[in-house]
This record gives C-alpha cells, sequence and structure tokens, in this order.
C-alpha cells in the first residue's frame, strides 16, 4: 500500500488512499477529479476544505476510525498556518500519485544498512 508519514496534530500520522472508494470519496467531498485536485495543490490554487479533506480522508485511509480523523482535523486543522497544514496534505497527494518516498538506507548510526 502506498502510504505517507507525516507528524499531524500530536504526532506521527500514516495517511494513505488504499481504495478507489477512498479516492472517489476525496473527489466527492472536493467537487474536482484526484487529476485536477493535484494540479490545484501544484498550482497553489486549494481551497482550505481540499486541504482538510486529503488529511481527513488520508487519515482514514491510513487507519484511523473516522470520529478520529474528524477530530484530529477539527483540533489541528484549523487555526495552525495554512503552509504548516498544506504541506502535510500535499506530501498525502504527492505519494498517492508518484508512490511513498524510499526508506532511509542507513540504520542509526548514519552507516548504510
Amino acid at each position: 500500500m502506498i502510504q505517507h508519514t507525516a507528524f499531524f496534530g500530536d504526532g506521527e500520522k500514516v495517511f494513505a488512499f488504499p481504495t478507489r472508494d477512498l479516492i472517489e470519496e476525496l473527489e466527492r467531498k472536493t467537487g474536482h477529479g484526484v487529476g485536477a485536485l493535484f494540479r490545484r495543490f501544484r498550482a497553489s490554487d486549494y481551497s482550505l476544505s481540499d486541504v482538510l479533506q486529503v488529511i481527513r480522508l488520508g487519515l482514514v485511509g491510513g487507519g484511523a476510525a473516522p470520529g478520529d480523523a474528524d477530530q484530529l482535523v477539527l483540533i489541528y486543522g484549523v487555526g495552525r498556518p495554512l503552509a504548516e497544514i498544506f504541506a502535510v496534505a500535499d506530501g498525502v497527494i504527492t505519494a498517492l500519485f508518484f508512490g511513498s518516498a524510499p526508506e532511509d538506507p542507513q540504520d542509526g548510526t548514519g552507516q548504510t544498512a
């Protein structure tokens, strides 16, 4: 499963869009196809709702209960600098298009594993 891990709210969270249904829900909630939504992010032509829906549904796809995802977005998605929450959403949608970043090949000592 393609996933993205990022700090959001109170800790590291896993975000993913593992099913077609979840991607279609994102399209329905934002009113844009996933390709158009990605282009809007690249052009900095997104809405706050776009950003929050990517985060909320990405959390659900990453394994969070829908109620928990809603609560996290309500608490930590509003009232924070938009650039901060956009960075999370942008990482999520970029992973959806291009895959996850490869794991760091170094172990804790700085040596290649």
